[in-house]
């Protein structure tokens, strides 16, 4: 696709704007607000995108530059804007710039996009930043979907199980004796949860890597059950309401073994005894763990999709949410 489809020739020294419009000025005044305006996601195409700047210091501000960029080697044009004036509180000046969005890829994204307002004067700061997160692509229908890691295995037949990297996993039956069966309830954190309906030595958690997953309904946080590989299993997963709104929250599991049991704020829902190794039933006497963690969602708002951390340390056998 040609970029001369759109104005992608504006790329010299153009200057643009004057302040869009005025606006009632605030009695305390923040700092300088950036905020970018909603992008045409469908690709490929030349859109235009408008960040828009907004004083909100007594002071006036002035010399006013403009720099916008989405994702990594999406084309921007020009690369900075030169806002002439000056600014009053309250008033706000825009920028537009000429985006080349490239054809969608597979699967879900989330596409962050940012905007820097550096200046003299206003709120003395010197710079101002802000950012918008868009999504394309459709999430995956269940958890189950996305399940992509062998972490139950029978004691006998171990060899499938993968859990930590190393070839180890929990064992059914170890499992079984503290309560957690295949396709059975689990309860915790105010949530009813379900342990995954999956024959030992088949994939049957997700090992965290952003996955986007369908999920409905409202409550007053969103519960994950899990456990930790390794000792930084810890990260942040987004909720996206049927409004167009979003949240965020970090939640985190201890290591399964070897690491305590309330780190990350987590709070262990059953510990089995031992594990199954490549060779067979192991490591009798040392518990191997499992955990819930939350994080809040808005009250009033019905989820849509949530999308997991992008650690894969983080080890997710369901999520539900809570009242």
């Amino acid at each position: 696709m040609s970029l001369s489809r759109r104005s992608f020739a504006l790329a010299g020294a153009a200057t643009l704007l004057l302040p869009a419009r005025a606006l009632a000025a605030g009695a305390d005044a923040a700092q300088t607000e950036v905020s970018i305006s909603a992008v045409d996601l469908d690709g490929p195409n030349v859109t235009t995108v408008t960040v828009t700047v907004r004083n909100t210091a007594a002071k006036r501000l002035r010399d006013l530059h403009v720099t916008f960029s989405g994702p990594v080697g999406w084309t921007v044009e020009p690369a900075v804007r030169e806002v002439q004036g000056t600014f009053a509180q309250g008033t706000e000046a825009t920028a537009t710039f000429e985006l080349l969005v490239p054809a969608p890829t597979s699967g879900f994204q989330l596409l962050t996009f940012t905007a820097t307002a550096t200046y003299t004067g206003g709120d003395g700061l010197g710079s101002a930043t802000g950012s918008r997160t868009e999504r394309r692509g459709t999430a995956l229908a269940n958890l189950a979907a996305a399940y992509n890691n062998v972490g139950v295995t029978d004691e006998s037949n171990t060899t499938p199980g993968n859990y930590d990297g190393g070839g180890n996993s929990f064992s059914a039956q170890k499992l079984a004796d503290v309560g957690i069966v295949r396709g059975g309830a689990v309860s915790a954190l105010g949530a009813r949860l379900t342990w995954p309906d999956v024959a030992s030595g088949m994939p049957g958690n997700v090992s965290c890597g952003s996955q986007a997953i369908a999920l409905s309904g409202s409550g007053s946080r969103l519960v994950f059950l899990g456990s930790g590989v390794g000792f930084g299993a810890l990260g942040s997963a987004t909720v996206f309401y049927t409004d167009g709104t979003s949240s965020s929250g970090t939640f985190g599991f201890p290591n399964w073994s070897f690491q305590n049991v309330t780190d990350h704020g987590a709070t262990q829902i059953a510990a089995a005894n031992g594990r199954n190794l490549q060779t067979g039933y192991g490591n009798a006497g040392i518990a191997y763990s499992v955990f819930a963690n939350s994080i809040p969602l808005t009250a009033g708002k019905t989820v849509e999709l949530v999308v997991l951390p992008g650690n894969g340390g983080i080890h997710v056998f369901d999520m539900a949410i809570a009242p």
